[in-house]
């Protein structure tokens, strides 16, 4: 099928961030635009601190959005022309999409990653009265609010650096959750868990006393190289459900390219369900959730 969309000279997406050479974004995307019937390229590039306004000066006319992982997702937003209520809500945004409005470039920010763990997590059927979130960047921004949404009223954060945490504590504050905030070596003292949402990259969860309080209990591990991790195989080993981190880079990379295509990361693609199956399937995943 071919799908229609604005600007059809804009065909070119990346992601972009450091390190990138492990993403599977691009594998991601392909396959869904092979499915929806769309010319679209989409590449990755090495992206570091300090080097996205040269990045993005030195993009053609060409381009049509970018995906953003670290250490971008804050640094984005001076050069945004708008953004989503959500990016405004986090402060972070993983998506930039280039708009032509006349004689004009419109700069657009989004950010799929609140959704890209709300909808595995729903799909389990999984409703937390509580959450903990390890770690304290960008990605636990939006676990914070994710947990929100699924029904979490009391959060519990635990990182290295409680300083660090201040822009979750003023989220935490704006959304109304109750959050407290615990270096990670108090982990242990906190007993076994009902939802734990890890932020950390990979292997930096391997050692950490985790815990499922029961069968339903939920582990959602954002790393995915190497899969499992040792702490969700401990986990799992202990009764206890797992999401990996490729069911979010799936879920958050749906949402990237409904925003790239119509400039809503709310409106549905066509044959959605088609289109998941083929990402899913492209990244080593079961078709469907928790299969």
């Amino acid at each position: 099928m071919a799908t229609t969309y604005s600007d059809p000279d804009r065909t070119h997406l990346a992601v972009i961030g450091s390190p990138i050479a492990h993403s599977l974004s691009p594998a991601l995307h392909r396959a869904a635009y092979e499915v929806l019937g769309v010319p679209f390229t989409y590449g990755r590039h090495e992206v570091a601190s300090g080097e996205l306004d040269a990045f993005v000066a030195g993009l053609g006319p060409e381009q049509r959005g970018l995906s953003l992982t670290m250490p971008l997702k804050r640094e984005v937003l001076p050069m945004l022309d708008r953004t989503t209520p959500l990016v405004d809500e986090l402060g972070v945004a993983n998506t930039l999409a280039f708009r032509t409005e006349g004689d004009r470039v419109v700069r657009a920010g989004a950010n799929t990653d609140v959704e890209g763990i709300v909808r595995p997590v729903e799909a389990l059927g999984h409703v937390p009265g509580e959450a903990t979130i390890l770690g304290g960047g960008a990605t636990a921004a939006s676990a914070l609010t994710a947990s929100l949404r699924l029904g979490a009223r009391l959060v519990r954060v635990f990182l290295r650096d409680t300083a660090k945490a201040r822009d979750l504590v003023t989220l935490a504050t704006r959304l109304g959750v109750s959050l407290e905030v615990h270096p990670l070596d108090d982990l242990e003292q906190a007993g076994p868990q009902g939802f734990v949402v890890s932020t950390l990259p990979g292997g930096a969860a391997d050692d950490l006393p985790l815990t499922p309080s029961g069968p339903d209990a939920l582990l959602f591990d954002v790393a995915y190289e190497p899969w499992p991790t040792a702490a969700a195989a401990r986990w799992q080993g202990a009764g206890g459900r797992v999401l990996n981190g490729l069911d979010m880079l799936a879920e958050q990379a749906i949402g990237q390219i409904r925003f790239f295509l119509s400039g809503d990361d709310d409106e549905l693609l066509p044959d959605e369900a088609a289109v998941r199956r083929a990402m899913r399937t492209s990244v080593g995943l079961p078709e469907h959730i928790g299969a």
